[in-house]
Protein backbone atom coordinates (compact mmCIF):
# COMPACT_ATOMS: atom_id res chain seq x y z
CA UNK A 1 0.00 0.00 0.00
CA UNK A 2 1.54 3.29 -1.08
CA UNK A 3 1.78 6.41 1.03
CA UNK A 4 -1.16 8.13 -0.67
CA UNK A 5 -3.50 5.19 -0.09
CA UNK A 6 -2.39 4.91 3.55
CA UNK A 7 -3.02 8.62 4.02
CA UNK A 8 -6.46 8.31 2.42
CA UNK A 9 -7.48 5.44 4.72
CA UNK A 10 -6.13 7.30 7.74
CA UNK A 11 -8.34 10.26 6.88
CA UNK A 12 -11.39 8.01 6.37
CA UNK A 13 -10.85 6.26 9.71
CA UNK A 14 -10.33 9.58 11.50
CA UNK A 15 -13.50 11.03 10.02
CA UNK A 16 -15.44 7.92 10.96
CA UNK A 17 -14.18 8.11 14.53
CA UNK A 18 -15.03 11.82 14.69
CA UNK A 19 -18.53 11.17 13.37
CA UNK A 20 -19.04 8.35 15.87
CA UNK A 21 -17.87 10.57 18.74
CA UNK A 22 -20.26 13.35 17.74
CA UNK A 23 -23.10 10.89 17.20
CA UNK A 24 -22.67 9.71 20.80
CA UNK A 25 -22.76 13.22 22.26
CA UNK A 26 -26.14 13.94 23.83
CA UNK A 27 -27.55 17.32 22.82
CA UNK A 28 -29.98 18.81 25.32
CA UNK A 29 -32.08 21.71 24.06
CA UNK A 30 -33.37 24.17 26.65
CA UNK A 31 -35.88 26.95 25.85
CA UNK A 32 -34.44 30.43 25.43
CA UNK A 33 -36.33 32.84 27.74
CA UNK A 34 -38.63 35.38 26.15
CA UNK A 35 -37.07 38.31 28.03
CA UNK A 36 -33.37 39.21 28.03
CA UNK A 37 -33.83 40.36 31.63
CA UNK A 38 -35.19 36.98 32.72
CA UNK A 39 -32.11 35.51 34.42
CA UNK A 40 -33.95 32.74 36.27
CA UNK A 41 -32.72 30.15 33.79
CA UNK A 42 -29.01 30.67 34.58
CA UNK A 43 -28.99 28.67 37.83
CA UNK A 44 -31.19 25.99 36.28
CA UNK A 45 -28.84 25.55 33.34
CA UNK A 46 -25.80 25.45 35.61
CA UNK A 47 -27.42 22.84 37.84
CA UNK A 48 -28.42 20.77 34.80
CA UNK A 49 -24.82 20.94 33.59
CA UNK A 50 -23.59 19.88 37.03
CA UNK A 51 -25.89 16.85 37.02
CA UNK A 52 -24.79 15.88 33.53
CA UNK A 53 -21.11 16.33 34.40
CA UNK A 54 -21.51 14.01 37.38
CA UNK A 55 -22.65 11.22 35.07
CA UNK A 56 -20.29 11.66 32.12
CA UNK A 57 -18.24 8.57 32.89
CA UNK A 58 -21.36 6.38 32.86
CA UNK A 59 -23.38 8.06 30.11
CA UNK A 60 -20.94 9.93 27.89
CA UNK A 61 -20.48 13.45 26.55
CA UNK A 62 -23.24 16.02 26.30
CA UNK A 63 -23.92 19.58 25.24
CA UNK A 64 -26.65 21.92 26.51
CA UNK A 65 -27.86 24.46 23.96
CA UNK A 66 -30.60 27.08 23.92
CA UNK A 67 -33.34 26.95 21.32
CA UNK A 68 -32.82 29.34 18.42
CA UNK A 69 -36.01 31.26 19.19
CA UNK A 70 -37.20 32.92 22.38
CA UNK A 71 -40.12 31.02 23.90
CA UNK A 72 -43.04 31.63 26.19
CA UNK A 73 -43.65 28.95 28.79
CA UNK A 74 -46.71 27.72 26.88
CA UNK A 75 -44.82 27.29 23.64
CA UNK A 76 -41.89 25.56 25.35
CA UNK A 77 -44.27 23.04 26.92
CA UNK A 78 -45.94 22.40 23.56
CA UNK A 79 -42.53 21.74 22.00
CA UNK A 80 -41.64 19.40 24.86
CA UNK A 81 -44.90 17.46 24.59
CA UNK A 82 -44.59 17.07 20.82
CA UNK A 83 -40.91 16.05 20.88
CA UNK A 84 -40.08 19.33 19.15
CA UNK A 85 -37.09 21.58 19.73
CA UNK A 86 -37.15 21.41 23.55
CA UNK A 87 -35.74 18.46 25.52
CA UNK A 88 -35.69 19.72 29.10
CA UNK A 89 -37.39 22.56 30.96
CA UNK A 90 -37.37 23.51 34.65
CA UNK A 91 -40.77 24.57 35.98
CA UNK A 92 -42.90 24.42 39.12
CA UNK A 93 -44.82 21.18 39.35
CA UNK A 94 -48.54 20.50 39.37
CA UNK A 95 -50.82 17.54 38.70
CA UNK A 96 -51.37 18.37 35.03
CA UNK A 97 -47.66 18.74 34.27
CA UNK A 98 -46.77 15.51 36.04
CA UNK A 99 -49.38 13.63 34.01
CA UNK A 100 -48.34 15.13 30.71
CA UNK A 101 -44.55 15.14 31.15
CA UNK A 102 -41.83 13.16 32.89
CA UNK A 103 -40.71 14.89 36.11
CA UNK A 104 -37.37 14.40 37.83
CA UNK A 105 -38.74 14.63 41.37
CA UNK A 106 -35.91 16.48 43.04
CA UNK A 107 -36.87 20.08 43.96
CA UNK A 108 -34.03 21.94 42.28
CA UNK A 109 -34.84 25.18 44.14
CA UNK A 110 -35.29 23.35 47.47
CA UNK A 111 -38.81 24.78 47.62
CA UNK A 112 -37.79 28.44 48.02
CA UNK A 113 -39.92 29.49 45.07
CA UNK A 114 -42.86 28.82 47.36
CA UNK A 115 -41.77 31.67 49.64
CA UNK A 116 -43.30 34.65 47.82
CA UNK A 117 -42.45 38.23 48.69
CA UNK A 118 -44.20 41.16 47.08
CA UNK A 119 -43.04 43.67 44.51
CA UNK A 120 -45.26 46.74 44.99
CA UNK A 121 -45.49 50.40 44.06
CA UNK A 122 -43.62 52.64 46.48
CA UNK A 123 -46.70 54.77 47.05
CA UNK A 124 -48.54 51.69 48.34
CA UNK A 125 -46.04 50.61 51.02
CA UNK A 126 -48.10 51.96 53.93
CA UNK A 127 -51.11 49.98 52.73
CA UNK A 128 -49.10 46.76 53.01
CA UNK A 129 -47.69 47.65 56.41
CA UNK A 130 -51.25 47.88 57.73
CA UNK A 131 -52.13 44.33 56.66
CA UNK A 132 -52.55 42.14 59.75
CA UNK A 133 -54.64 39.20 58.58
CA UNK A 134 -55.02 37.05 55.50
CA UNK A 135 -58.49 38.52 55.07
CA UNK A 136 -56.86 41.94 54.74
CA UNK A 137 -54.55 40.64 52.02
CA UNK A 138 -57.40 39.05 50.08
CA UNK A 139 -58.91 42.49 49.54
CA UNK A 140 -55.95 43.25 47.22
CA UNK A 141 -55.23 41.84 43.77
CA UNK A 142 -52.09 39.88 42.87
CA UNK A 143 -50.52 39.71 39.42
CA UNK A 144 -49.22 36.58 37.65
CA UNK A 145 -48.57 35.12 34.21
CA UNK A 146 -51.63 33.61 32.53
CA UNK A 147 -50.07 30.13 32.29
CA UNK A 148 -48.18 30.07 35.60
CA UNK A 149 -48.68 27.15 37.97
CA UNK A 150 -49.23 29.43 40.96
CA UNK A 151 -52.40 31.06 39.55
CA UNK A 152 -54.67 28.14 40.57
CA UNK A 153 -53.01 28.05 44.01
CA UNK A 154 -53.67 31.72 44.65
CA UNK A 155 -57.26 31.46 43.42
CA UNK A 156 -57.90 28.31 45.46
CA UNK A 157 -56.92 30.26 48.57
CA UNK A 158 -59.21 33.16 47.73
CA UNK A 159 -56.64 35.64 46.36
CA UNK A 160 -57.86 37.67 43.35
CA UNK A 161 -55.43 37.45 40.42
CA UNK A 162 -54.89 39.69 37.41
CA UNK A 163 -53.23 37.66 34.67
CA UNK A 164 -50.77 38.98 32.10
CA UNK A 165 -49.61 37.51 28.83
CA UNK A 166 -45.88 38.25 29.05
CA UNK A 167 -43.42 38.10 31.93
CA UNK A 168 -41.88 41.50 31.24
CA UNK A 169 -45.26 43.13 30.79
CA UNK A 170 -46.32 42.19 34.32
CA UNK A 171 -43.90 44.73 35.82
CA UNK A 172 -45.41 47.48 33.69
CA UNK A 173 -48.93 46.35 34.59
CA UNK A 174 -48.01 46.66 38.28
CA UNK A 175 -46.48 50.09 37.74
CA UNK A 176 -49.69 51.18 36.00
CA UNK A 177 -51.82 50.00 38.93
CA UNK A 178 -53.50 47.09 37.12
CA UNK A 179 -52.97 45.02 40.28
CA UNK A 180 -51.67 45.71 43.80
CA UNK A 181 -48.71 43.38 44.19
CA UNK A 182 -46.58 40.92 42.26
CA UNK A 183 -45.74 37.85 44.39
CA UNK A 184 -42.23 36.71 43.49
CA UNK A 185 -39.95 33.98 44.77
CA UNK A 186 -37.40 35.11 47.36
CA UNK A 187 -34.75 34.22 44.80
CA UNK A 188 -36.35 36.39 42.10
CA UNK A 189 -37.57 39.71 43.48
CA UNK A 190 -34.26 41.40 44.32
CA UNK A 191 -32.68 40.86 40.91
CA UNK A 192 -35.90 41.78 39.13
CA UNK A 193 -36.09 45.15 40.90
CA UNK A 194 -32.38 45.80 40.36
CA UNK A 195 -32.58 45.08 36.62
CA UNK A 196 -35.59 47.36 36.08
CA UNK A 197 -34.77 50.24 38.37
CA UNK A 198 -33.85 52.53 35.48
CA UNK A 199 -37.22 52.22 33.70
CA UNK A 200 -39.46 51.39 36.67
CA UNK A 201 -37.97 53.31 39.61
CA UNK A 202 -41.24 53.40 41.55
CA UNK A 203 -41.29 49.67 42.21
CA UNK A 204 -39.96 48.23 45.48
CA UNK A 205 -40.05 45.09 47.60
CA UNK A 206 -42.42 45.10 50.57
CA UNK A 207 -40.49 44.07 53.70
CA UNK A 208 -43.34 42.99 55.97
CA UNK A 209 -45.29 40.12 54.36
CA UNK A 210 -44.81 36.85 52.54
CA UNK A 211 -46.80 33.90 51.28
CA UNK A 212 -45.74 30.28 51.49
CA UNK A 213 -47.07 27.24 49.67
CA UNK A 214 -45.36 23.98 48.64
CA UNK A 215 -44.05 24.74 45.15
CA UNK A 216 -41.29 22.40 43.95
CA UNK A 217 -39.47 23.15 40.71
CA UNK A 218 -38.43 20.05 38.75
CA UNK A 219 -36.70 19.32 35.51
CA UNK A 220 -39.39 18.04 33.10
CA UNK A 221 -38.83 15.94 29.99
CA UNK A 222 -40.97 14.27 27.35
CA UNK A 223 -42.64 11.12 28.67
CA UNK A 224 -40.53 8.94 26.37
CA UNK A 225 -37.18 10.45 27.36
CA UNK A 226 -36.65 8.09 30.28
CA UNK A 227 -32.91 7.57 29.79
CA UNK A 228 -32.05 11.27 30.01
CA UNK A 229 -34.40 11.70 32.97
CA UNK A 230 -32.66 8.84 34.77
CA UNK A 231 -29.29 10.40 34.03
CA UNK A 232 -30.35 13.82 35.37
CA UNK A 233 -31.79 12.29 38.55
CA UNK A 234 -28.63 10.23 39.12
CA UNK A 235 -26.44 13.29 38.61
CA UNK A 236 -28.53 15.42 40.97
CA UNK A 237 -28.31 12.78 43.69
CA UNK A 238 -24.53 12.60 43.26
CA UNK A 239 -24.41 16.40 43.59
CA UNK A 240 -26.57 16.35 46.72
CA UNK A 241 -24.41 13.68 48.33
CA UNK A 242 -21.06 15.34 47.60
CA UNK A 243 -22.24 18.85 48.57
CA UNK A 244 -21.87 20.45 45.14
CA UNK A 245 -25.65 20.95 44.84
CA UNK A 246 -25.71 22.89 48.12
CA UNK A 247 -22.66 24.90 47.08
CA UNK A 248 -24.31 25.97 43.82
CA UNK A 249 -27.60 26.73 45.59
CA UNK A 250 -25.83 28.99 48.09
CA UNK A 251 -23.83 30.69 45.35
CA UNK A 252 -27.03 31.87 43.70
CA UNK A 253 -29.52 32.24 46.54
CA UNK A 254 -27.89 32.62 49.95
CA UNK A 255 -27.65 36.41 49.69
CA UNK A 256 -31.24 36.76 48.44
CA UNK A 257 -32.56 34.56 51.26
CA UNK A 258 -30.68 36.67 53.81
CA UNK A 259 -32.03 39.89 52.28
CA UNK A 260 -35.60 38.55 52.31
CA UNK A 261 -35.36 38.16 56.11
CA UNK A 262 -38.22 35.66 56.16
CA UNK A 263 -38.05 35.14 59.93
CA UNK A 264 -39.13 38.72 60.50
CA UNK A 265 -42.06 38.72 58.07
CA UNK A 266 -45.68 37.79 58.64
CA UNK A 267 -46.00 34.65 56.51
CA UNK A 268 -49.44 33.53 55.32
CA UNK A 269 -49.33 29.79 54.62
CA UNK A 270 -51.52 28.62 51.75
CA UNK A 271 -52.73 25.18 50.70
CA UNK A 272 -51.55 23.72 47.41
CA UNK A 273 -53.94 20.91 46.40
CA UNK A 274 -52.43 20.66 42.92
CA UNK A 275 -49.43 18.44 43.75
CA UNK A 276 -49.49 14.63 43.44
CA UNK A 277 -48.97 12.16 46.27
CA UNK A 278 -45.48 11.39 44.93
CA UNK A 279 -44.18 14.84 45.96
CA UNK A 280 -41.16 14.09 48.22
CA UNK A 281 -42.33 16.02 51.29
CA UNK A 282 -40.89 13.47 53.72
CA UNK A 283 -37.32 13.89 52.53
CA UNK A 284 -36.63 17.12 54.43
CA UNK A 285 -33.07 17.28 53.13
CA UNK A 286 -34.49 18.25 49.71
CA UNK A 287 -36.23 21.37 51.09
CA UNK A 288 -34.97 24.67 52.41
CA UNK A 289 -35.37 25.06 56.16
CA UNK A 290 -36.34 28.61 57.11
CA UNK A 291 -35.28 28.01 60.75
CA UNK A 292 -31.72 26.90 60.11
Amino acid sequence: MNIRVKFFFTIIISLAAFAELNAEKLIIRYPQPESLKDVRHIYRIELLKLAMDKTKSAYGEFEIVYTAAEMSQSRALTELENNGVVDVIALPSNLEREKKFLPVRIPIMKGILGYRIFIINKNQKNKFRKIKTFSDLKKLKAGAGHDWADVPILKHNGIPVEKGGKYEGLFYMLAAGRFDYFPRGVNEAGKEIEDRNDKLPDLMIDNTLALYYPFPVYFFLNKNNTETAKRIETGLRYAINDGSFEHLFNKYFKAYLAAADLKNRKIFRLKNPFLPAETPYKNRSLWYNIDR
